[in-house]
């Protein structure tokens, strides 16, 4: 059975690749981007962009390059440089206004890159949730090669939403059997280039540098931010509240999303009267 998605298709060029982007909501409302993670195309964030149009957010979901129905990119090509310039070019190309960015995994990482590369000072909300805070000196990042490949190769070969459940056993159903779906559209290439920056190219030269508004929303039982790297977070940048979700890994909407909304829910609020 094929998971029904609640979000219009729309298709934009931006910096030199076609996007296939995901919208939810209505025109005159205030614009959110959604940037997913590492093996997570657009499709797989349905049920946060439905939750936040619903807050009065006309949301828009990208595949990142390399993913969906997004042109992949050529090899060397998957840098928090390239995924930068890419939000930068949606922007643009879809014509959204500030909007609020929300990045969860590299989507967070990458948020944080944009904001301080294409941005500046002037950049709407961020949320940023779960960012990997591995790189040079830091250690590994927690989910291996090997684990990425096995989903990969699984999913190439036809997976289902039990095989899906032995990753992540917390998750629903729905969002079970919808990564099943669309795990395969994801490009090899294009994962294990950017599992390699997340420990070649250190996030906190950029994190340093990000201003408020900004919010950082980490997993309380995340091994990608656990406890000490919050502190290390803090201490490299006290401007920016940290906020920890409970009952909830990495994944930390499709974990816990009542608590992930509870914690996101004020700046959003603030982010849509201002």
């Amino acid at each position: 059975m094929t998971v029904e998605l609640a979000g219009r298709s729309v298709e934009v060029e931006a910096n030199g690749l076609r996007h296939h982007v995901l919208q939810y909501g209505g025109k005159h409302q205030p614009d959110l981007l959604i940037l997913p993670g590492i093996t997570s195309p657009a499709a797989t964030a349905d049920f946060l962009a439905t939750e936040l149009a619903e807050l009065g957010f006309r949301v828009h979901v990208p595949d990142i390059r390399g993913r969906g129905r997004t042109d992949r990119a050529p090899a060397g090509e998957y840098r928090l440089t390239d995924y930068a310039a890419d939000v930068a070019g949606l922007v643009d190309a879809l014509g959204l206004n500030r909007p609020v960015v929300l990045g969860h995994s590299m989507g967070a990482r990458i948020a944080i890159a944009y904001a301080v590369l294409h941005a500046g000072a002037d950049h709407n909300l961020l949320i940023l949730v779960d960012p990997p805070v591995c790189g040079p000196g830091r250690g590994p990042y927690p989910t291996t090669r090997e684990s990425f490949l096995e989903q990969l190769h699984e999913a190439y070969r036809g997976t289902t939403a039990d095989e899906v459940r032995r990753f992540y056993p917390k998750w629903p159903q729905r969002e079970l059997q919808l990564r099943a779906e669309v795990l395969a559209t994801c490009d090899e290439t294009a994962v294990l280039e950017t599992h390699a920056g997340f420990e070649s190219e250190d996030i906190f030269g950029y994190w340093r540098e990000v201003t408020q508004p900004a919010v950082l929303i980490r997993g309380g039982d995340s091994p990608v931010v656990p406890a000490a790297s919050a502190d290390d977070l803090r201490a490299a940048n006290s401007r920016i509240e940290i906020l920890t979700v409970p009952d909830a890994g990495h994944m930390v909407p499709w974990d816990n999303l009542p608590g992930f909304l509870d914690a996101a829910r004020p700046y959003l609020q603030s982010a849509v009267t201002h």
